[in-house]
């Protein structure tokens, strides 16, 4: 059952505040609560329960859990012919942490006809702040020593859950989304969460699964409440992922 009202949330409320997510509102689909803050505990509480906080500039923080959700599993991610013809002529290579807070404004830049964007000022001090402590990271495609592509998000114990990425070449985002998914076939990471359903993920081989299979599936990987810190100590060639 989803209620029909949202639970409002104080910046003095513990930071696992949140109703349980089966009482997020259907319409908008997954919205569970706003306001709050976006203390470092408080984001940690929300992503372990499959919530997250998505605003625009100038609304109250809100926090989402939509139902279904989309993420990769293992063996998920599809490598097309094209692609991997494309990877294996590839002079990038993918640096892990090195330069997160270019990702992450580059991610909140306007996009073609965007004229704002939800990465507010305050949301990229926050995740900065995660990055520092050992939570938020950054997958990084790099050319000729230019930043060409990326993603960021949050691992907690052996789940990462995907803010966002950029493509400043031609399928840049997806060689970071195929490290992630090699990562995860190697048994490093258990899931990518992508959060909300897309065509273009949909395309890659990302699964719908129900919130509450998600929900069961957090449990697992994110218990006990660790950073995550197997990460590769040293760039990887790109042709290296199709090899």
């Amino acid at each position: 059952m989803s209620n029909s009202r949202i639970v409002w949330l104080s910046a003095e409320d513990p930071p696992d505040a949140f109703p349980p997510v089966h009482a997020a509102l259907r319409e908008p689909d997954g919205l569970i609560a706003a306001g709050g803050d976006l203390s470092s505990e408080r984001l940690l509480c929300a992503y372990r329960r499959g919530i997250f906080p998505w605003y625009d500039e100038g609304q109250p923080l809100l926090w989402w859990s939509p139902d279904p959700r989309c993420v990769f599993r293992p063996g998920d991610f599809h490598v097309s012919r094209r692609l991997r013809r494309s990877l294996r002529q590839s002079r990038a290579e993918v640096r892990f942490d090195t330069a997160f807070g270019a990702v992450i404004r580059t991610c909140a830049a306007p996009r073609g006809a965007e004229h704002g964007t939800w990465i507010t000022p305050d949301m990229i001090a926050a995740y900065e702040r995660l990055h520092r402590e050992g939570w938020a990271h950054s997958v990084e495609v790099w050319q000729d020593d230019s930043l060409i592509g990326g993603l960021y998000g949050l691992a907690i114990g052996s789940a990462f859950f995907g803010e966002s990425m950029f493509s400043g070449a031609d399928g840049a985002s997806k060689i970071a989304l195929l490290t992630l998914s090699q990562m995860m076939d190697t048994d490093k990471l258990g899931i990518l969460d992508c959060q909300l359903v897309s065509s273009h993920l949909l395309s890659l081989g990302a699964t719908i699964i129900p919130r509450d299979q998600f929900g069961t599936i957090l449990d697992t990987l994110c218990n006990p409440v660790i950073r995550f810190e197997n990460w590769p100590t040293a760039p990887i060639s790109v042709p290296e992922l199709v090899a």
